[in-house]
């Protein structure tokens, strides 16, 4: 059992992944890693002592990640990367404690499950295994086991930080320093000049088009494009052609009648006044506070806007909506206020382990079954796609027996026997889109892969399987003007567009400091001045700049100009309309929040140099061996 449970140990990853937010609704995303071995095998990227991380275990965390953020497989070699690192903190550090002898007491961990799981105890009485269980199940989707190992964890890198910055402090003269870095403020008369929008403007003459091309010649080379004959087993079309009568449809209502039980819900709304780990004092104050907004509601107040204002949880920004509770969902007191209101009543103030809840019944639906008209069409919008996906599947197969039977046979024989349409593509390159076929990568190589007039097995796209020949090769070579005219063109632009942004900027700085005014200056050279807000360093000007970047113009007087700024391809250009220094009488207001966010700051830093310094000394010691190469198959790796 227990090298079941250390093989299901959770991670905590910087890049997004939130290890435990404690609110009105706890939720705990953790995903839980494979199996660890002391060998090295050929899936292991990197080794701790007699501890390994595999390959594997970076991919279940990565799928894990992916499944919540379909959008994210761009960045898959980067997440993969800090995947790792986090992997490996996570061995170093349990190899460091079992070294120094750090180790996590059970109380310590019964201690810290209290505070995440208040309902495991009827006041120092524990509920029972059971109980327990189900809680740790429905808040966390996690074994008891799993989740107390997390547990653990957390609290030996609590032991970790505590011992590496216990010591830091905050000096006097970090604090003036900071509170001027805070508080000194500027506002700004500015115009940010963009290439881009200059290139409409710049209409290149046809000598210098055909200077432009003779002067750069090889720069403009044609890569080697492709025509494609393709046919395709199209998915959609087979679902349009599809009819499903209602037999068939209640034959799956009727097999699956337990999916459409709806149990006795109700759709609520709170606002809650967090009590979790408050004093008596502090308690009493909260509540007063409550019942101060409870006679807001019942005056006539708008529950939304003061679940907006008010409430302490993550339904706040949608106006305190919890969507539909089903009984036995949540903490008995909410569920009981909850289920014995009408749809439409609010409740008095309902006291939980979390805190005080007002509640709000928006609807109530009495447990039924849905009749099969209910959900009839839905049934379908389900049934057809998966029967049209097991029509394609069939096809494709039957393709592909026919292609390797006669590896020859031609793709218009092919669409006669199966009636399949054939298209064909643009004359495309490898770094083209194959908008034709979805812009599928697969059916792109296969293309660029086959040889003239060879028919490919079936592959899966968007649009459903599709089966290539590729008609012409078109070979790499020196573009002519006409061939690559465009991107003469488009390259002439970017490149007279950039000095010209850069002129431009040059010249409203001239004419600024020989006392023209900002906005008149600016106008005149067709650009659009504008005026920020009082911005300190860590601020902004939205869609322009950094107080980071702007850092030079907290050095000037009210009135000066500063050098033009480079922002990649863009210039800004600014004049200090107005300096703020930091008020003095402000300091103490600000020191407690000062000081805390200074800490903060060098304990960061101080961890991470730990961090760093662990790290080299386990690969000096011989402890650390790192298989970077490994995680090749995770995108594309800087």
């Amino acid at each position: 059992m227990a090298g079941a449970d250390k093989s299901k140990l959770g991670y905590r990853i910087l890049l997004g992944v939130v290890v435990l937010v404690l609110g009105g609704s706890m939720l705990l995303y953790l995903v839980p890693q494979s199996p660890v071995s002391g060998e090295v095998s050929t899936d292991t990227v990197a080794k701790i002592g007699d501890e390994s991380v595999s390959v594997q275990d970076v991919r279940q965390q990565l799928n894990q990640i992916e499944q919540r953020n379909p959008n994210m497989k761009p960045l898959e070699a980067l997440y993969a990367q800090q995947i790792l690192k986090q992997l490996v903190f996570q061995k170093e550090i349990e190899y460091e404690a079992k070294r120094l002898g750090i180790a996590v007491s059970d109380q310590e961990r019964a201690d810290r499950i209290r505070q995440y799981v208040p309902t495991a105890f009827n006041g120092g009485t524990f509920v029972g295994m059971d109980r327990y269980s189900a809680e740790v199940q429905a808040r966390f989707q996690l074994t008891v086991p799993v989740f107390e190992e997390l547990i653990r964890q957390g609290l030996l890198e609590e032991k970790f930080r505590k011992l590496v910055t216990d010591g830091i402090s905050v000096g006097p003269a970090e604090l003036q320093d900071e509170f001027r870095y805070k508080n000194e403020k500027v506002k700004l008369d500015y115009a940010l000049i963009k290439p881009e929008d200059l290139e409409a403007k710049i209409s290149p003459e046809e000598a210098e088009i055909r200077s432009a091309y003779e002067k750069n010649k090889a720069k403009y080379q044609v890569p080697e494009r492709r025509v494609a004959r393709y046919a395709v087993v199209d998915v959609n079309q087979i679902r349009q052609s599809l009819q499903v009568s209602d037999d068939v449809l209640k034959q799956q209502y009727m097999a699956n009648i337990q999916q459409y039980q709806v149990p006795n819900r109700g759709h609520v709304e709170h606002i809650l006044f967090m009590t979790v780990g408050k004093t008596d004092a502090e308690v009493e104050e909260i509540k007063k506070k409550a019942e101060e907004v409870l006679k807001q509601v019942k005056k006539g107040g708008k529950f939304e806007d003061l679940a907006k204002k008010y409430s302490e949880d993550g339904s706040k920004d949608k106006g305190g909506d919890l969507g539909w509770i089903t009984q036995g969902q949540t903490v008995a007191e909410f569920e009981k206020a909850a289920f014995s209101l009408n749809a439409g009543q609010i409740s008095d103030l309902v006291k939980s382990q979390y805190g005080f809840h007002i509640i709000k019944v928006v609807e109530k639906e009495t447990a039924h079954t849905k009749p099969f008209e209910e959900v009839k069409d839905s049934l379908r919008a389900n049934f057809l796609p998966t029967q049209a996906d097991k029509q394609a599947n069939t096809i494709a197969d039957q393709l592909t027996t026919a292609i390797r039977q006669a590896p020859r046979i031609s793709l218009d024989d092919l669409a006669k026997q199966f009636h399949l349409t054939i298209g064909e593509t643009r004359p495309v390159a490898a770094s083209d889109p194959l908008l034709e076929l979805a812009n599928s990568q697969e059916a792109k190589d296969a293309i660029f892969r086959a040889r003239q007039d060879e028919t490919s097995l079936p592959i899966r796209t968007d649009r459903g399987y599709v089966v290539l020949s590729v008609k012409s090769i078109l070979p790499a070579h020196q573009g002519s003007l006409e061939e690559v005219r465009d991107r003469v063109i488009t390259d002439l632009k970017r490149e007279e567009s950039t000095d010209l942004a850069k002129s431009k900027a040059d010249e409203l700085i001239k004419r600024v400091r020989a006392g023209e005014k900002f906005d008149a200056a600016g106008r005149a050279l067709g650009l659009e001045p504008k005026t920020s807000d009082l911005i300190a360093r860590d601020g902004s000007i939205p869609s322009a700049a950094s107080g980071k970047q702007l850092g030079a113009a907290f050095s000037l007087k009210a009135g000066d100009v500063a050098a033009p700024l480079s922002l990649g391809q863009n210039w800004l250009v600014y004049r200090v309309a107005e300096k703020t220094e930091a008020n003095p009488s402000d300091f103490d207001k600000q020191k407690k929040q000062l000081t805390e966010e200074l800490l903060q700051s060098k304990r960061s830093l101080a961890f991470e140099a730990f961090q760093k310094a662990l790290d080299n000394r386990l690969k000096q010691e011989g402890k650390l061996k790192l298989m970077p190469d490994k995680l090749k198959s995770f995108g594309t790796l800087g």
